[in-house]
């Protein structure tokens, strides 16, 4: 037991030397301990949201698409209430989240952090869906709920993939058998990343408090790579050709 204790002393005053700039690295750190990677989710293609939407139940069109072009999180999605969106500006606001106990009760509070509070624009063209969909599902009054069950109340995850059989639509929409809910928040994250979202923009987009979640959006993608390159081609062509 001394042994290890001092081991770990030992291993400790490395770090910190490492830390403080005392020594270059820390002998006692394994390669690749302090590193987390996290498989890679699936995300949609705009033409397999599109597909998703259209086969689900109508009062659940709208879910899937904001989901997908927002970002959110399904726990800042049914918390929405009908004056958290705006209108005018089409942006979204999150103050909350609803999370479903292991007790089956609904806890409905303040986001995961403080970065989970913000405001998302929406692109333009979900206009025309929002105002649909909240003349037709949305509780009434600014304080009602965007999203309802279709006997009302909260929706609750397990009631939704049941009542909309999940894993069929999949199936039909030509999206992997795994592919969860949570990975159209992926998709939103993806897009915005190859829309030319920074870290930055990505961390206030996503509701993040570090730069590691929005980090993961920020590789290069075969799409993005080949703007890149066709821009760089242009340039060089415009050289060429004697412009600017």
């Amino acid at each position: 037991m001394v042994a290890d204790g001092r081991a770990h002393s030992e291993s400790s005053s490395s770090a910190g030397s490492v830390d403080d700039g005392r020594i270059k690295r820390n002998p006692c750190r394994i390669k690749g301990a302090d590193q987390h990677r996290t498989p890679e989710r699936p995300h949609a293609s705009i033409e397999e949201v599109y597909r998703l939407a259209d086969l689900m139940p109508r009062r659940y069109r709208f879910l899937i698409l904001l989901a997908a072009f927002s970002g959110l999180r399904w726990g800042e999605l049914i918390a929405l209430r009908v004056r958290d969106l705006d209108r005018v500006n089409l942006v979204a606001r999150v103050a909350r989240r609803t999370a479903e106990l292991r007790s089956g009760r609904l806890d409905v509070g303040p986001t995961k952090s403080a970065a989970g509070v913000r405001t998302v624009a929406l692109p333009r063209f979900l206009a025309d869906e929002l105002a649909e969909h909240l003349a037709e599902f949305a509780e009434p009054g600014p304080d009602g709920l965007l999203f309802v069950g279709k006997r009302g109340g909260v929706l609750r995850r397990g009631n939704f993939r049941r009542e909309v059989d999940w894993k069929k639509l999949l199936a039909k929409a030509g999206l992997p058998d795994g592919f969860h809910f949570h990975d159209l928040r992926h998709t939103g994250n993806q897009m915005a990343a190859e829309a030319g979202a920074t870290t930055r923009e990505l961390m206030q987009r996503m509701g993040q408090s570090t730069a590691r979640a929005a980090l993961i959006y920020q590789h290069a993608t075969s799409a993005r790579d080949r703007q890149i390159a066709d821009e760089l081609n242009a340039r060089v062509e415009r050289y060429r050709q004697g412009g600017s």
